[in-house]
């Protein structure tokens, strides 16, 4: 079926206008500040060395500091409810790993609160970066 003249032009100018308006639309660079990035073990363990290096990496890459925080304690459920009573706005990471899950499993009040949580990259088999609440609040 050939397009009628007008049909072509209304095409043609909705395809011309479509490529203009991604780059109209500026969404804030992330981040904009510095990020705090969490982990529930000791100061030289693996967990802190991971996340120093992913740290520094970040760092490089976006232009902004992230700051490694160590919250040892109670199987690294400090650090898990660090995360989870930070503001759900992306600049509090957690890197979390096995022993998360195994915590979620024994006890009950972590399972809904580490489940909010959404998962944003495994850097390692070992270590995995938590970021905030699903829910906003």
């Amino acid at each position: 079926m050939p397009l009628a003249r007008r049909e072509f032009l209304h095409l043609g100018s909705a395809a011309a206008v479509a490529t203009v308006i991604p780059s109209l639309a500026c969404a804030q660079t992330y981040p904009t500040r510095p990020v705090r990035l969490l982990t529930g073990f000791g100061a030289g363990g693996l967990g802190d060395i991971v996340a120093r290096l992913m740290g520094q990496w970040l760092s490089e890459r976006l232009g902004q500091q992230f700051i490694v925080e160590n919250r040892t304690g109670a199987a690294s459920n400090i650090a898990a409810d660090a995360l989870v009573r930070s503001a759900p706005d992306g600049y509090t990471l957690l890197m979390s790993s096995t022993v998360n899950a195994i915590n979620t499993t024994l006890y009950d009040n972590l399972v809904q609160r580490f489940r909010d949580s959404n998962h944003i990259r495994r850097p390692d088999r070992a270590y995995r970066t938590k970021c905030g609440r699903r829910d906003g609040g």
